[in-house]
């Protein structure tokens, strides 16, 4: 695993806990990229992406830190039943809009 992987920044928490959990880091970076969801977490500045991936749902916890995306964790989830619908693009792409203003 690379600690700058695709621009970004991986503290060696996130790569244990990947490493730990087996998830690639290409998944995790894929949730940073192109995420079903996101919401503001309660570190400070910081997100937390949501994407599905089949019957797992990974978490990235993320934060811009001296102007670069750092990813401070990784986590995932087994998702029991039947998936929830992907948000709406336009609902989505409004949300990130508005995230990045606030920046």
């Amino acid at each position: 695993m690379d600690k700058n992987y695709r621009g970004l920044g991986w503290t060696d928490h996130a790569l244990k806990r990947m490493a730990d959990r087996k998830i690639s880091q290409g998944d995790a970076w894929a949730t940073w990229n192109r995420p079903d969801q996101s919401r503001k977490a309660t570190i400070k500045g910081a997100w937390i992406y949501y994407k599905t991936f089949g019957k797992n749902k990974i978490e990235v916890v993320a934060k811009k830190e001296n102007g670069k995306w750092v990813i401070l964790s990784v986590w995932s989830r087994t998702i029991w039943g039947r998936p929830k619908k992907a948000e709406p693009f336009l609902s989505f792409l409004w949300k990130r809009i508005l995230a990045s203003i606030k920046k």
